[in-house]
């Protein structure tokens, strides 16, 4: 399956998924009450994911690399797998700037 964000119902709440191509998860959205917040933080990615300013790399408590994607708020609007190295951080975050700006979303509610 192609690029593509992948909406989908988590208990009584929504979230999304960025997926590659090849079906790995890249980028997972927080939790939202409704289906609407959802598509809002889709579209947030959407509009944020090109600006380096966006993206916090970080270390996760195991010592594998992960970055956050965040908004003009400055809240976390998805966060990454943890990588391998810094490298394969970094060029998460290069697929992400370069296809989240046109995923189509794929609605699975």
């Amino acid at each position: 399956m192609p690029i593509h964000f992948d909406l989908k119902r988590s208990g009584a709440q929504f979230m999304f998924n960025l997926k590659g191509a090849n079906g790995e998860t890249v980028l997972t959205s927080e939790r939202y009450l409704t289906k609407q917040g959802a598509q809002g933080g889709i579209a947030s990615v959407k509009i944020n994911a090109p600006s380096d300013a966006r993206y916090r790399k970080l270390t996760a408590t195991n010592g594998l690399p992960y970055f956050t994607l965040t908004g003009a708020n400055g809240e976390t609007i998805g966060t990454s797998e943890t990588y391998s190295s810094t490298t394969a951080r970094d060029n998460g975050t290069s697929w992400v700037k370069q296809n989240a700006p046109s995923a189509p979303t794929v609605d699975n509610t």
